[in-house]
């Protein structure tokens, strides 16, 4: 059996000196480690020996078969660069000393919606925090009091990944992480984070539905917090945003996350209130859920709820520009159409 070890290794370096192309790596890969390759064989017929004879021919076998994984791998590394050295022989000549116009960007309507609302909770002492949009199924439902099971999740037509992760469907799912980070706050402060980013459902688009949109979580945390102060965040916010008194309303609302809960809507600035397709015809548009944080999330964020309360909020941030900007369709905002898009960036 030595011998026929000794012999796959001269021939194999033998191959791989003749090879020419990168096709050829893979044949000769196969040919050794396939389920019906050499040292496949080998090791099938390695049942026949003795202990000791199992461990030296394995060793010896163990080594042959990563000293071919390592030479195929370099033999590919070597025909990937030589492809791509030919695609770049290949490839159109442009002279770049020749003047092509060069005309200034703009920053996208959310982002300038996102930074202005940004300076403004940081002048209230928020702290701005940057989340993940793949989240695992714990954080985006189970650690925001929504087990498996629960119809609650039936809101929220979320995509899943092959690995069993998911593209967030909400800012929220933030919340753990951002509760185990800090911590509780020490007697008489408070914990302010705001967490803005994209979050992804499989929606039925139209005029107000898109299913890829941007929220804005917003956490308050400490002793004696009510929805009085969650109310003067959002009145302060709005009149800064729009630079006017903006007519709102708080109506009751379910969300796992927050007991009680409320929907915060905002009249609609681009019908002013008549009814459009915007606003499904309703003059109110629905732009954050809101509430006080259930002690069950404030619980398993390491946060005992005897002692601390909180609130928090999911600000929809593409709603929010399109009132600011006055846009009746969502779609504008993914359509990628500089066109349109640019006329917003001097606002």
């Amino acid at each position: 059996m030595k011998e026929k070890i000794k012999l796959l290794k001269f021939n194999f370096q033998e191959e791989m000196k003749a090879v020419t192309k990168k096709e050829e790596v893979e044949r000769i890969r196969v040919n050794y480690l396939g389920k019906k390759g050499f040292v496949t064989e080998i090791f099938n017929e390695m049942k026949k020996l003795n202990t000791d004879n199992k461990k030296e021919i394995g060793r010896e076998l163990n080594v042959f078969k990563n000293n071919i994984e390592r030479t195929v791998d370099e033999y590919n590394k070597m025909f990937e660069e030589k492809d791509l050295e030919e695609a770049l022989k290949n490839t159109e000549k442009y002279d770049f000393s020749i003047i092509s116009p060069v005309t200034e960007g703009t920053l996208h309507p959310i982002t300038i919606v996102q930074r202005q609302v940004e300076e403004i909770f940081k002048t209230m002492g928020f702290i701005i925090e940057d989340g993940l949009e793949i989240q695992t199924e714990f954080d985006n439902f189970e650690a925001v009091n929504t087990p498996k099971n629960h119809p609650a999740r039936d809101m929220q037509d979320t995509y899943y990944l092959e690995n069993g992760q998911l593209l967030r469907t909400q800012t929220s799912a933030a919340q753990n992480y951002i509760m185990r980070k800090y911590g509780a706050p020490k007697k008489g402060d408070t914990l302010k984070v705001l967490l803005p980013g994209r979050c992804f459902r499989n929606e039925n688009i139209d005029a107000c539905h898109e299913n890829t949109f941007f929220q804005m979580e917003g956490m308050m945390i400490g002793e004696d917090i009510s929805i009085a102060n969650l109310i003067y965040f959002m009145k302060l916010l709005l009149s800064e945003v729009f630079k006017k008194e903006v007519k709102v309303r708080l109506r009751p609302g379910y969300f796992p996350f927050v007991e009680p809960g409320f929907e915060l809507d905002i009249n609609c600035l681009i019908c002013g209130g008549k009814g459009c397709p915007t606003c499904k015809h309703s003059g109110w548009l629905e732009l954050l859920p809101c509430g006080m944080i259930h002690p069950n999330v404030l619980r398993m964020g390491g946060i005992d709820p005897e002692h601390y309360t909180g609130f928090a909020f999911g600000l929809g941030l593409t709603r929010l520009a399109m009132m600011k900007y006055e846009i009746k369709d969502i779609r504008i905002f993914n359509s990628g159409n500089l066109r349109i898009l640019r006329q917003f960036g001097d606002r």
